[in-house]
């Protein structure tokens, strides 16, 4: 009869801690600390496999943080079985909890024992790449952004406000390169802020152009096509979702899906006494900042109806069928928005609309598509 072992790693860029566990007796065994590299790994798990009496199975995993997948890559192409445990699922010890390497090295491979984890999923190669170049675009328009913020206080520090209506427009740009500060220093200032406006704007505008290609190719073009059907969806975040998601059938229902974006309530009920909080806001951030962002356009006046031109172009590309069931849910979304924004603050309705979003995509993208 095979045994398995499984190996807890916490791992860091200064170094791995690394422990084992045995369901059959209870026990930790083999507390190490090695060198941040797999060669030390790969040494570890042979003098283990070397000291048990008789054959075992060795299955290793280490929490998702800075390694990203490198080191399971690294793992996997020594036909090392190695998962990556999604933190925010992971037993925890309840009580006052102290932390340390060991303990967390203890934890993951209790974790790995009783299957008290998800794992985190492994994108390919391609998604992976895109996923990067895609936050590598988001990290040049948040610059972007606080160089803006910089220069409207800026002004404001020197008595200088716009007075027309909006900022960054053409018109505003022209006020602002006109400006007379009455001294060449702010002068030399505002123009160096100007000259990093233009050039992080051109960079971002360059990095748009090319998700737009990205997303055209294959394999995301149709999904991407579908996606662009929901308002407020273009390339940008459809393609988001392709590669941060991958294959949107491991979640059985919508309602898993919107909880691995961290869209559901928590919850703190004890005997008869039920009580709920806010959104958990675990899982992928990055996804669920996109689909809030997104819900901010079914905040747009009531009266207001009628598709852009943008998105007629999109469901243009689509069957009926999936149309039809987009421009359902941007009624139904829209609708959502405004019934609980009368009641309540803007910023649940957006968090409401965003969570019934991510159902819909579900959805679309597993093809549960229902019209009636």
């Amino acid at each position: 009869m095979t045994s398995i072992i499984y190996v807890g790693m916490d791992v860091h860029t200064t170094n791995y801690t690394l422990c084992c566990y045995s369901m059959e007796d209870d026990r930790f065994f083999a507390e190490v600390q090695v060198e941040p590299d797999a060669k030390n790994i790969l040494k570890y798990l042979a003098r283990i496999e070397k000291q048990q009496s008789r054959d075992c199975r060795i299955v290793c995993g280490y929490e998702a943080g800075c390694l990203g997948y490198s080191l399971y890559h690294q793992l996997h192409a020594h036909g090392i079985d190695c998962v990556i445990l999604a933190p925010t699922t992971m037993m925890t010890t309840p009580g006052k909890r102290i932390k340390t390497d060991r303990r967390d090295a203890r934890l993951i491979s209790k974790c790995l024992a009783f299957h008290t984890y998800s794992p985190v999923y492994i994108p390919t190669e391609m998604d992976d790449a895109v996923k990067e170049y895609i936050r590598m675009r988001d990290d040049a328009n948040s610059a972007l952004a606080r160089v803006k913020q910089q220069i409207i206080a800026f002004c404001i520090r020197h008595g200088k406000i716009h007075d027309g209506k909006s900022y960054w427009t053409n018109k505003h740009l022209v006020w602002l390169s006109s400006l007379d500060l009455g001294n060449k220093i702010l002068s030399e200032v505002l123009q160096e802020y100007l000259i990093r406006y233009y050039q992080l704007r051109e960079q971002v505008d360059m990095y748009d152009m090319r998700i737009n290609e990205l997303a055209q190719a294959e394999p995301y073009r149709q999904k991407v096509e579908k996606l662009g059907c929901f308002r407020g969806i273009a390339a940008h975040t459809a393609l988001s979702f392709c590669v941060e998601v991958g294959d949107f059938r491991r979640f059985a229902t919508a309602q898993q899906f919107a909880s691995y974006l961290g869209l559901v309530p928590g919850e703190c009920s004890s005997g008869d006494k039920q009580q709920y909080t806010g959104i958990t806001k675990a899982g992928n951030s990055h996804l669920r900042k996109l689909l809030v962002e997104t819900a901010q356009v079914f905040g747009r006046s009531a009266t207001k109806s009628g598709k852009s031109v943008a998105l007629k172009e999109r469901q243009a590309k689509c069957d009926s069928l999936t149309v039809a069931y987009a421009d359902k849910a941007n009624a139904r979304l829209k609708k959502k928005y405004f019934k609980i924004a009368m009641r309540s603050k803007v910023n649940i309705a957006k968090t409401a609309v965003a969570r019934e979003m991510a159902c819909f995509i579900w959805g679309m993208m597993t093809d549960n598509i229902s019209c009636a």
